[in-house]
C-alpha cells in the first residue's frame, strides 16, 4: 500500500522485546531458584544437623549430670569407680559428637564459643579422672566433695554453653527460613511482573495488530471501491462504444447497403440482356446477405430491441438464432412484468446471459440448455442451466468471462452463484433485487 508503513517491523520489535523480557525473567528466576536450592541444601540442612549434634551433646551432658547425682546419692557398698565404665561410654559418645559438631559449626557462631566448649569438656574429663583417682586411693570423701563442688558446676556450665549454641543455631535457622521466604516472595513478584508485562505486551501488540488490520481493511475497501468504479467505467465505456459502433453500422452502413440493393434492383429491371440481369441479381444477393450480417452484427454489439421491446423480447430474439451460431438448442421460460426492468440494468443481464451461453458452448459439450427468466415485485432471477461436466476445478474457473459476469452482477447490485442441478452440470443463477415502484429504476452509477 503506497504511503503507509508496513506493520511488520513494529510487530517484530514487540516480539523481540517480549522474548528478551521472558528470557531475562526466566534467567533471574532460575538463578534465584538455584540460590534457594543451595541455601536449603547447604545452610538449612547444615543447621538442622548441627542442631541434632548439639542436642546429642546436651543429652550426654544431662546423662553425665544424672550419673554424678547417682554417685553422690549412693549409700551402698559400691565404690565411685563402679561408674567409670558408664562415664567412659558417655565420654566416647560426647567426643564423637563434638568431632561431628566441629564439621557442622555455622559461620555465624563465634570461634571463641566453640573453643570454650572444647576446652571446658577437656577440663571436665581431667577433673573427673582426678576424682576417680582420689576414690581409688581411698579418699572417697574428698572425691565426693570434688564431684559436688567442681564437677557438677562444670557440667552445668557446659550445659549452659551448649544451650546457648543451640539457641544461636536455632536463630540462624530462623534467619535462613526468613531468607527462603524472601526469595520465594521475590520470585513470586517477578512471576507476577512477568505475567503483567507479557499481558501488557500482548495487549499492546494486539491493539496495534487490530489498528493495522483496520487500516489495511480500510485501504482494501477503498481499493475495492476504486476497482469497482474503474470496472463500472470500463464496462460503461465498452457498452457506449459498442452502442455507437452498432448505431453506425445500422444507420450508415446498413442504409448504404439498403440503397445499394434498391439501385441494383432498378438496374436489373432496365437491362435488356438476361445474362447481365443474372450477374446483377447475384451481386444483389451478396449485398442483401452483407446487409443481414451487418444488421446481425449491429444487434450483437448493442441490442436496441431492449429499449424498443424489453428484456424478454431481446432474449427471445437472441435465443432464436443462438442454436445456429453455437450448436446448442436453448429452451426459454419467462414470467413476470418485464416492463419494470430498466434498460440500463437489462443490458447487463443480457451480457451475463451471452457469456453464460458462450461457456455452455465451449465447456458443456451438450446440445441442449435451459434459460429461465422471472421478474417479481421483489427480484429478477435469471438461470442458465446445462447438464455438462460442470465448472472446471482449475484456474479456468477464474477466467475473464466469469470475472466479467461477476463484475456486471456487482455493478447492478445483484448476486451471481454457481450451483450443481439435480442431473449434474452447472446452473448459473443471477439474483437482482428490484427497486420499488417509486424508486429510480437504475442502480446508482450504472450506465449503459
Amino acid at each position: 500500500m503506497a504511503g503507509s508503513s508496513s506493520p511488520t517491523p513494529p510487530l517484530l520489535a514487540g516480539l523481540v522485546v517480549t522474548l528478551l523480557a521472558v528470557i531475562a525473567s526466566a534467567y533471574y528466576m532460575t538463578s534465584q531458584i538455584t540460590a534457594l536450592r543451595t541455601l536449603q541444601a547447604d545452610v538449612a540442612d547444615r543447621h538442622r544437623r548441627h542442631s541434632l549434634q548439639l542436642l546429642r551433646i546436651q543429652n550426654n551432658l544431662n546423662a553425665i549430670g544424672l550419673g554424678m547425682r547417682d554417685m553422690l546419692d549412693n549409700d551402698g557398698p559400691y565404690p565411685l569407680s563402679a561408674w567409670s565404665s558408664q562415664f567412659a561410654r558417655l565420654r566416647a559418645d560426647l567426643d564423637d559428637a563434638l568431632h561431628v559438631e566441629a564439621t557442622l559449626t555455622a559461620a555465624d557462631i563465634e570461634p571463641d564459643q566453640r573453643t570454650y566448649l572444647v576446652q571446658s569438656v577437656g577440663q571436665f574429663w581431667d577433673a573427673l579422672d582426678r576424682t576417680f583417682a582420689l576414690d581409688a586411693s581411698g579418699q572417697t570423701a574428698q572425691a565426693r566433695d570434688q564431684i559436688q563442688v567442681s564437677l557438677q558446676a562444670r557440667q552445668a556450665s557446659l550445659s549452659t554453653a551448649v544451650a546457648r549454641l543451640l539457641a544461636r543455631n536455632n536463630e540462624a535457622d530462623a534467619e535462613t527460613a526468613v531468607r527462603v521466604r524472601g526469595i520465594y516472595d521475590d520470585v513470586q513478584r517477578q512471576v507476577y511482573l512477568l505475567i503483567g508485562a507479557t499481558l501488557a505486551t500482548v495487549l499492546v501488540t494486539g491493539l496495534f495488530v487490530i489498528r493495522s488490520n483496520r487500516r489495511v481493511f480500510a485501504r482494501l475497501a477503498a481499493l475495492s471501491d476504486e476497482r469497482r468504479e474503474l470496472a463500472r467505467q470500463v464496462i460503461a465505456a465498452r457498452e457506449s462504444t459498442m452502442r455507437e459502433v452498432s448505431r453506425e453500422l445500422h444507420d450508415d452502413l446498413g442504409q448504404s447497403l439498403t440503397a445499394m440493393g434498391s439501385m441494383l434492383a432498378r438496374v436489373v429491371l432496365r437491362l435488356p440482356e438476361a445474362a447481365d440481369r443474372d450477374d446483377l441479381r447475384e451481386v444483389q444477393v451478396i449485398a442483401q446477405a452483407t446487409l443481414d450480417k451487418v444488421r446481425g452484427l449491429s444487434q450483437s454489439l448493442h441490442p436496441s430491441v431492449i429499449e424498443d421491446a424489453g428484456l424478454d423480447v431481446a432474449i427471445e430474439s437472441y435465443l432464436s438464432g443462438i442454436e445456429r451460431q453455437i450448436g446448442v438448442a436453448v429452451s426459454f421460460e419467462r414470467s413476470g412484468a418485464f416492463s419494470r426492468v430498466d434498460p440500463a440494468v437489462a443490458i447487463h443481464v443480457y451480457r451475463i446471459l451471452q457469456e453464460a451461453l458462450n461457456n455452455v458452448a465451449r465447456h458443456a459439450r451438450q446440445s441442449q440448455a435451459r434459460v429461465r427468466l422471472a421478474v417479481t415485485d421483489a427480484s429478477l432471477v435469471l438461470e442458465i442451466e446445462d447438464h455438462g461436466p460442470g465448472l472446471p476445478s482449475t484456474n479456468e474457473r477464474h477466467g475473464l468471462g466469469l470475472v466479467g459476469m461477476r463484475e456486471r452482477a456487482t455493478l447492478i447490485g445483484g448476486a451471481l452463484t454457481f450451483t450443481v442441478p439435480a442431473g449434474g452440470g452447472t446452473c448459473v443463477r443471477l439474483t437482482l433485487p428490484m427497486p420499488d415502484a417509486g424508486a429510480a429504476a437504475s442502480p446508482a452509477g450504472v450506465t449503459a
